[in-house]
């Protein structure tokens, strides 16, 4: 295997310890549909005697009945040490021992099988079948059930984006009736007014007319990016005190105000906040930020998990692939990275002092 997994990269795969699936159900409900019929399918073969069985007629004293009596306690010993052994490896299966776990079952399977010589017990090869199906779609039952939280986790951080947007939609309406209440009131105190108090009236109506107008667009735009749900923004982050240098998020989010997520990412679970490269609006965010995550594959820094959209580039790559599609987006090359360099200096600052110290505490001022 050694030899030719140079020529078969699924041979070395498996020698590296990655599992290729064996089953491609679209549900857990499926695998487990499935891991029911084959654990009904073993408990029909062990009641049939077809699981396990003896091949010789047994005498015990010039007793048949004897002998068969022995020859079925050796048989429920064997299942019991079988199963024990199989369940044991079952249970304690993760991504990174399946391979391991199967071959235990299959040692398990020979070394019984070839304790049980002199007494001819054998455990059938289907048998032994069953027991390694059970053993990858417990597995795979237990990926798909991950995958499906990851999922359903996912629809529901979309749905609370959604919930947002509303929220801010209705929040625009309100500001832009504010305003125009505002503004009307001032209009009708104008029409009474005269000389300064007129002229103060007209400024603040113009300043009023101004927000007004803001809001308006504002409120516009909120109904617009709720309506059209993959209206959105693409953000391009880095945050250098944290994850070094050449390391970038490319993400997407639907919110009215994007900064307002960039800001969520840099909370107490990263030391330092991150700091925005682009922030690019779109009529179609999903499908800009797909084509962007697929230029950059290959520079993945999480390659399991393809919602840590992190990659490792230069920046000036990322501007260059996204004029390609987005030939108006505006790029900030330079990280701020504020509180990071900030946090170096009080470092730099605390060395000098405690060096200061020591020259002071080795050469007195005065002999």
């Amino acid at each position: 295997m050694k030899e030719t997994a140079i020529y078969d990269e699924e041979i070395e795969l498996a020698e590296l310890g990655f599992y290729k699936q064996h089953y491609d159900f679209d549900t857990s409900e499926k695998y487990k549909l499935e891991l029911s019929l084959i654990k009904d399918a073993q408990k029909q073969l062990l009641k049939q005697k077809s699981a396990i069985h003896c091949t010789t007629r047994w005498s015990v004293g010039g007793s048949k009945k004897k002998g068969e009596a022995m020859a079925n306690r050796a048989v429920r010993l064997t299942a019991r040490a079988f199963n024990n052994e199989c369940d044991a490896a079952i249970s304690r299966t993760r991504w990174n021992n399946i391979e391991r776990m199967e071959n235990r079952i299959q040692k398990a399977f020979k070394a019984i099988n070839k304790l049980n010589t002199s007494s001819a017990v054998i455990i059938s090869d289907y048998y032994l079948q069953l027991k390694v199906q059970e053993l990858r779609l417990t597995y795979e039952y237990k990926e798909k059930r991950h995958q499906e939280k990851v999922e359903q986790a996912e629809i529901k951080r979309m749905m609370r984006e959604e919930l947002m947007l509303e929220k801010e939609q209705a929040k625009a309406i309100k500001e832009e009736g504010k305003y125009q209440g505002l503004l009307d009131k001032a209009k009708t105190e104008a029409e009474k007014a005269t000389g300064s108090k007129l002229e103060e009236l007209h400024k603040r109506i113009a300043l009023l007319d101004k927000e007004l107008k803001e809001a308006h667009e504002k409120s516009e735009r909120a109904k617009s990016m709720a309506q059209l749900t993959k209206a959105g923004h693409v953000y391009i982050i880095s945050n250098q005190g944290s994850f070094g240098e050449d390391v970038y998020k490319i993400g997407m989010t639907r919110r009215l105000e994007p900064l307002d997520r960039v800001k969520e990412l840099g909370d107490a679970s990263v030391p330092f906040t991150f700091d925005t490269h682009a922030m690019i609006y779109s009529e179609n965010a999903p499908q800009l930020e797909k084509a962007l995550h697929k230029v950059f594959n290959s520079k993945r820094i999480n390659l399991v998990n393809m919602r840590k959209e992190f990659f490792r580039v230069n920046l000036e790559e990322i501007e260059s692939e996204t004029i390609n599609v987005s030939p108006n987006a505006e790029f900030y090359m330079t990280a701020e990275a504020r509180e990071f360099k900030e946090s170096q200096a009080i470092l730099a600052q605390q060395a000098h002092f405690a060096t200061q110290g020591e020259s002071k505490n080795a050469f007195p001022e005065s002999i």
